[in-house]
């Protein structure tokens, strides 16, 4: 029998580091605020970069340093009679540039000076190298300094040329290449800004941290919150920028909560109004299988499928309902609105000319438009039939549709009953039937209808029949031209 060896160190390890990982990959507010703190160190030193890149290009532009540093030199020599002292002082002076050169960054290439004797042009000092450059002096006009920015074996120098009565000095450097002095520039303030980044990230890091602090505790009030609590979330936000947040999800909470109570309302409603006719086919069922008479059984069964066909009804408007109610809405579907309720008028007339009730269709030949069609056939098909139903035998329904460019009106009158104008403001009420009506319903197509329209973004609204009877509903939706 073999035994599992237990996993190992590593392996044990293994999820724990992947989870640390993970965390530590985790976007953060505070981690946001210290990158946008280093972005903004970062444009900082761009900014400075080229600020002091602009300071040099004016430099040299308009204050060439070696100009004065050549008049400067050949002042202090001219008090120098002695040929080998004078030598001696621009070799020194020559090896001290050079090192602070190097000190400053500003290689490659070193600076050479040469000294002459004006009087015979001997040489009293020349370095090492500026013989095989090649660069000849810049012209002396007048006995004035001169700089000049000869190019030799591919790189420019700049050379200056002084002379007074007793000595000629020639001092000739490279020059400095633009991106050499982006590069040592660049250098020299990365310290500066290093040395700034505790000081600046660090009281950030705090701050973001303590003003989040709020927002944490708001989120431990809500997860800590039962499932079924759609109450007030009762923060009491001190804060500014915390109100809103709060404010929204309370509405959020006091939406959710009339959903709920709307639809704790429905189902109440719904279990009522198909018990009766639940409770009738069970009765008319009971009466067929125990009766001994055939006209008992007739009627009972005659009964029964007017309570199936009812209770059939009540679910397809329940169902219908519940989709209009769905957040998901179809895309706007292209279509002939007055062709298309030509159609569902045809479907009507079959139990239109069962009651003797005359339909009529105002519309134009032709309407295209894009519309939600799910939702205009639960308006169309509850209104005609809601008519056809209420209004007396030998009645008459009129349908009447028209565009104005921006809205899309329906109206559907008959001349029946009619409602009274106390009960227009509950007829779009679920389950609400009104006094008077011998008709069987459900209570529910008007308030199909006006889930419809609403969802369709449009208004409806009851008015007057036709011929002063009667009762009138009128649609106005918004009109999306069509193909």
């Amino acid at each position: 029998m073999t035994t599992a060896s237990p996993p190992s160190r590593t392996a044990r390890l293994a999820p724990g580091l992947r989870a640390a990982w993970r965390r530590l990959a985790e976007p953060t507010l505070v981690r946001r605020s210290v990158w946008s703190v280093t972005v903004a160190f970062v444009l900082v030193w761009a900014v400075l970069l080229g600020y002091n890149f602009v300071n040099y290009k004016h430099t040299i532009t308009n204050d060439p340093g070696l100009l004065k540093y050549g008049d400067a030199l050949l002042d202090s020599l001219d008090l120098i009679t002695d040929p080998a002292q004078a030598a001696a002082v621009v070799s020194a002076t020559n090896h001290w540039v050079n090192i602070r050169r190097r000190q400053n960054g500003l290689l490659p290439g070193v600076a050479m000076h040469e000294l002459r004797d004006s009087a015979t042009g001997d040489v009293v000092y020349s370095p090492p190298g500026l013989q095989e450059l090649g660069i000849a002096l810049p012209d002396l006009l007048n006995g004035a300094s001169a700089i000049s920015e000869p190019v030799s074996q591919g790189q420019r120098y700049r050379a200056y040329a002084g002379r007074t009565a007793r000595w000629t000095l020639r001092v000739v450097e490279p020059k400095r290449a633009d991106s050499h002095f982006l590069q040592s520039s660049g250098r020299n303030l990365v310290p500066y800004l290093l040395l700034a980044a505790p000081f600046v990230l660090l009281p950030v890091w705090l701050s973001v941290r303590n003003g989040l602090r709020p927002l944490q505790q708001l989120a431990r009030r809500i997860a800590q919150r039962g499932k079924d609590d759609l109450q007030p979330v009762g923060f009491n936000a001190r804060h500014r920028e915390l109100k809103p947040l709060e404010q929204s999800l309370d509405h959020l909470f006091a939406q959710l909560r009339q959903k709920v109570e709307r639809e704790r309302a429905f189902v109440q409603d719904a279990a009522h109004e198909i018990r009766t006719p639940l409770a009738v086919i069970n009765a008319q069922a009971h009466v067929m299988a125990r009766s001994q008479s055939e006209a008992e059984r007739t009627q009972a069964q005659a009964h029964l499928e007017q309570a199936i066909a009812r209770t059939s009804h009540l679910a397809q408007q329940l169902l219908d309902l519940a989709a209009l109610d769905d957040a998901q809405r179809p895309a706007p579907r292209e279509l002939d609105v007055a062709q298309w309720l030509r159609g569902v008028l045809a479907q009507a007339v079959p139990g239109a000319l069962a009651r003797q009730i005359e339909l009529s269709l105002d519309a134009p030949d032709s309407l295209p438009a894009r519309l939600d069609l799910p939702a205009l056939e639960s308006i169309a098909h509850n209104l005609i039939d809601n008519a056809v139903r209420y209004t007396p035998p030998g009645g008459n329904v009129a349908v009447v549709l028209r565009c104005d460019g921006a809205m899309l009106h329906l109206a559907v009158q008959d001349d029946g009953p009619g409602i009274a104008a106390s009960e227009h403001a509950r007829v779009f009420e679920r389950f609400y039937r009104g006094l008077g009506h011998a008709a069987n319903g459900s209570g529910l197509g008007l308030a199909i209808v006006r889930q419809a329209v609403l969802r369709m973004g449009g208004q409806v609204h009851v008015g007057a029949g036709l011929g002063g009877r009667g009762v009138g509903f009128f649609i106005s939706i918004p009109n999306a031209p069509g193909f």
